[in-house]
């Protein structure tokens, strides 16, 4: 069956000025024009534009989304398999989600009472929301899908103790740096020490540790504004310093 462009956006509930956007980056092509100029799509095309809306449900950016469908080795029937998964594992969190919420609710109209594991698995989650909302995207593109699923599970079996111990290293970090960048020195022995804390704070978070990933979130902290401003409280120049002393840190320092 064939569609324009107008049908397919009824059918698959995207406006058509994104159907347009799709040809225009050329992520999403028309099977062919008609005599009348109209963009029309076949089956091919929809099943293309369904394997598209899963990954974006699935916060992949559209750069990435091409560069997948575009690889000769894609499979279509193995990509559907991971998204049915990855859209089970997404509805069990929504529904622990969802119970933690009501469970609140309930508590807070004194129906019932609420735990403190209970109160701090749904804090948990909260978080991993949040996270998702302002960096969802760009730690995929940067990580790639595996590693932030990982780094999520690995986040929501933490312990209260473990998140307390995570917290009071963090602060540890920033007192030591915020003592360190005073040498101006990223090799000194205090400026290494915040650079192996940091270490320490990363394991809680990340499934396994690498020397060129915490070289690389160094280097992120320097270029992305919302890092650099967090650690440049510290420091006018806490964020380039702790870059430079990780570098050190991990030998890969040029």
């Amino acid at each position: 069956m064939e569609y324009t462009i107008q049908k397919l956006s009824r059918l698959a509930g995207v406006s058509t000025r994104t159907l347009r956007y799709y040809d225009e980056i050329g992520i999403l092509k028309p099977a062919r024009m008609n005599s009348s100029g109209y963009r029309i799509y076949g089956q091919t095309e929809v099943d293309r534009l369904q394997q598209i809306l899963f990954y974006k449900e699935l916060g992949v950016s559209l750069d990435q989304i091409k560069q997948i469908l575009s690889d000769p080795a894609f499979n279509s029937l193995k990509a559907l398999k991971e998204h049915h998964q990855q859209l089970l594992d997404k509805r069990k969190q929504l529904d622990l989600l969802i119970a933690n919420v009501e469970k609140t609710i309930d508590a807070k109209e004194g129906r019932m009472t609420m735990s403190d594991r209970e109160k701090f698995e749904g804090f948990k989650k909260k978080m991993i929301e949040d996270n998702e909302k302002k960096y969802g995207e760009e730690i995929r593109e940067k990580y790639g899908e595996d590693t932030v699923r990982k780094s999520y599970e690995k986040f929501k079996n933490m312990t209260e103790e473990e998140y307390e111990e995570v917290t009071r290293l963090g602060q540890e970090v920033n007192d030591t740096l915020a003592e360190a960048v005073k040498s101006g020195d990223p090799g000194s022995s205090l400026a290494q020490k915040a650079a192996d804390l940091h270490k320490q704070w990363l394991t809680y978070y990340w499934p396994e540790y690498s020397k060129e990933a915490h070289a690389g979130l160094g280097q992120m902290y320097v270029d992305d504004e919302r890092f650099k401003a967090y650690y440049d409280q510290v420091h006018p120049k806490a964020a380039e310093f702790l870059r430079d002393a990780i570098l050190i840190y991990t030998g890969l320092k040029k």
